[in-house]
C-alpha cells in the first residue's frame, strides 16, 4: 500500500485532535476562573431559587438500569450489521449462523440472570 492510501485517515486524525484541542482551549479561556458570589453557581430553575440540597445522590438501580441497556443495546449494533450480511456469507458458502446463534445465546443466558437476580425489578 501507498502513503496516499493513508491521507483520510490522516486528515481524520488531525481534524479531531484540533476539534478537541480547540474545545479545551475555549473551555479554559472563556470557563470561570474564580467564584467571586456563590449565587452565581447556585441551581436555578423557572426564576425560583433552588430549596434543598442541590445535589442528591442517585439510586444503584439508576445506573444499574443504564449498564442493563447498554449491555443489551450493544446487542443490536452486532445484529443489524450481521443481517444485512448473511446473505453475502450464504452466497459465499461461509457459516455465520453458528457464531451468531451462539453470541445470542450469551446474551440471552445474561438476560436470564439479571431476571433471576431481580436486577429488573425497579421496586426492592
Amino acid at each position: 500500500m501507498n502513503a496516499s492510501a493513508y491521507l483520510p485517515f490522516l486528515i481524520q486524525a488531525v481534524l479531531a485532535a484540533a476539534i478537541t484541542g480547540g474545545v479545551i482551549a475555549a473551555s479554559h479561556l472563556l470557563g470561570q476562573r474564580f467564584k467571586p458570589n456563590k449565587i452565581k453557581d447556585t441551581a436555578y430553575e423557572c426564576g425560583v431559587p433552588a430549596e434543598g440540597v442541590i445535589h442528591t445522590r442517585f439510586s444503584v438501580k439508576f445506573y444499574l438500569t443504564a449498564l442493563l441497556f447498554m449491555l443489551f443495546d450493544l446487542e443490536i449494533v452486532i445484529l443489524i450489521p450481521w443481517s444485512f450480511i448473511y446473505r453475502e456469507f450464504l452466497a459465499n458458502h461461509i457459516a455465520i449462523l453458528g457464531p451468531i446463534l451462539f453470541f445470542i445465546g450469551v446474551l440471552i443466558l445474561g438476560l436470564v440472570y439479571e431476571v433471576k437476580k431481580g436486577a429488573l425489578q425497579w421496586e426492592r
